[in-house]
């Protein structure tokens, strides 16, 4: 079963500017977030690379999660994504395999 919700991590580079949302749809909302659709935070830090994610059964589950990681130190937060992705590269070419 797919999951029923995201929660992501954007960066602007390596140890750069990172934003953490949640999402139903990764793969249109990261692209939403690359295109530069709407101002906000990553439009004007120029957040874009897909760094970290995680599914989750239900939307109401990543956005706990996002909460919760929003809160954190970004020692923390930086942790987590070399956990999974210690090259920081854009994971968003692994969306659409």
């Amino acid at each position: 079963m797919a999951p029923g919700g995201f929660v992501y991590m954007l960066a602007s580079g390596r140890n750069g500017t990172l934003y953490v949302g949640s999402t139903v749809d990764l793969a249109r909302r990261v692209h939403e977030h690359q295109q530069a659709f709407a101002e906000g935070f990553t439009t004007r830090y120029g957040v874009r690379a897909l760094v970290w994610y995680e599914g989750y059964d239900r939307i109401v589950e990543a956005r706990q999660r996002e909460y919760a990681i929003k809160k954190w130190r970004r020692a923390w937060k930086l942790a987590l994504i070399e956990t999974m992705n210690p090259d920081w590269r854009d994971l968003t070419e692994d969306l659409n395999r």
